[in-house]
């Protein structure tokens, strides 16, 4: 990351030991594995290196969730809502695999990564995947989402958990309908951000494209929603929005989850800009290794704020007969004004997996 003291060496160390960044993953091909059910993986970025942690409770073989959240509140895990679905393996020896929706789930889990150990929590009000979900002032707070597998439409509801008291509250409704939006704390406020929206009150046909590129926030103290228009400004909704030092970032959309570069949002000029320095060729289709050059499909990609870096966990498939996943860690230091990237080796291990939700940030108790 160019020069840096020795002192900031070791304040970035220090930073870096204690956290770990979890993600859920699941196989992509139920012939090569026994279960392919969704398991968490955890990353050390102290030392770039993974081990798988646990597997999600409850699931049948070759079930897999999908759809859901995973934030973290103190030494905890939370798994949240999400569409159940059965993988299976077509029988026309074609190897290819069937996703098949069973149903949608209110349920939520937690995960004591201390003392490896899970454990119900209170269900939603309203079961939901595709939803924003955010953590602000310990409370796990979602919005949007469908509700009900097969539907055109989102929902505008939203719902408050307090870990303390193991309760979901209901909050007012959203403005919108939205789905696959785009949930993060910022100055204190909820913000979520695009996705498949529309107008809640009316129903009007059309396009959405001015729901779909707009924002509602949420003031915690007010309960009060406030439609921000022309926010994200895109049709398409954002892949992943995160904040770092009251700064909101993103990467790309749920299309094109790496565009080559950073982008921050200037509040002021209601605009996204991109951060100097930010450009970044390895984390884009086409990667080569030494021995076969052709291009490496990229499985996955999920972005994980600590101090000011941006960790990018990308996968990718490796050609050959043998199915492989590829896994490339890259940081960013946003607070350096020039090239900030630092990239880590690779690591390739045996099967395909796809993410199941995006990562999320813990910090250990140490």
């Amino acid at each position: 990351m160019g020069s840096i003291s020795r002192l900031s060496r070791e304040s970035q160390q220090n930073l870096l030991n204690n956290y770990r960044v979890y993600a859920s993953f699941c196989g992509k091909d139920p012939t090569s594995v026994t279960n392919i059910s969704n398991w968490i993986e955890c990353y050390n970025p102290s030392n770039n290196s993974w081990h798988r942690v646990t597997s999600i409770p409850g699931l049948m073989q070759n079930q897999v969730l999908k759809g859901f959240s995973m934030v973290s509140i103190g030494d905890m895990l939370y798994i949240i809502g999400g569409r159940l679905c059965l993988k299976e393996t077509t029988s026309d020896f074609s190897n290819i695999t069937d996703e098949i929706d069973m149903k949608v789930l209110p349920t939520v889990l937690k995960y004591d990564a201390r003392r490896d150990l899970w454990l119900e929590c209170a269900q939603m009000i309203m079961p939901r995947f595709d939803f924003a979900c955010t953590v602000c002032k310990n409370k796990i707070f979602v919005a949007g989402g469908q509700t009900t597998i097969g539907s055109a439409k989102g929902i505008s509801s939203a719902e408050l958990y307090d870990p303390v008291l193991d309760e979901w509250k209901s909050l007012p409704d959203m403005s919108t309908l939205r789905y696959k939006c785009a949930g993060v704390t910022w100055l204190e406020k909820i913000l979520i951000v695009g996705g498949f929206a529309e107008k809640g009150d009316n129903g009007s046909p059309g396009p959405y494209i001015m729901e779909r590129s707009s924002a509602e926030v949420f003031d915690c103290q007010l309960e009060k929603w406030d439609y921000k228009a022309m926010m994200w400004k895109l049709d398409i909704p954002p892949n992943q929005i995160v904040a770092v030092n009251e700064r909101l970032f993103s990467s790309g959309d749920c299309l094109n989850a790496w565009k080559g570069h950073l982008e921050f949002y200037d509040g002021k000029l209601n605009m996204w800009v991109i951060v100097r320095g930010s450009s970044l060729d390895n984390l884009s289709a086409p990667i080569c290794t030494e021995t076969d050059w052709s291009p490496l499909q990229r499985l996955f990609l999920t972005m994980a704020p600590i101090g000011t870096y941006l960790y990018f966990l990308a996968g990718y498939k490796v050609p050959g007969e043998n199915s492989r996943t590829r896994t490339e860690v890259h940081v960013f230091d946003t607070s350096v004004n020039g090239n900030g990237w630092r990239s880590f080796e690779p690591v390739e291990e045996e099967g395909e997996k796809e993410l199941c939700c995006h990562s999320c940030v813990l910090k250990q108790d140490h």
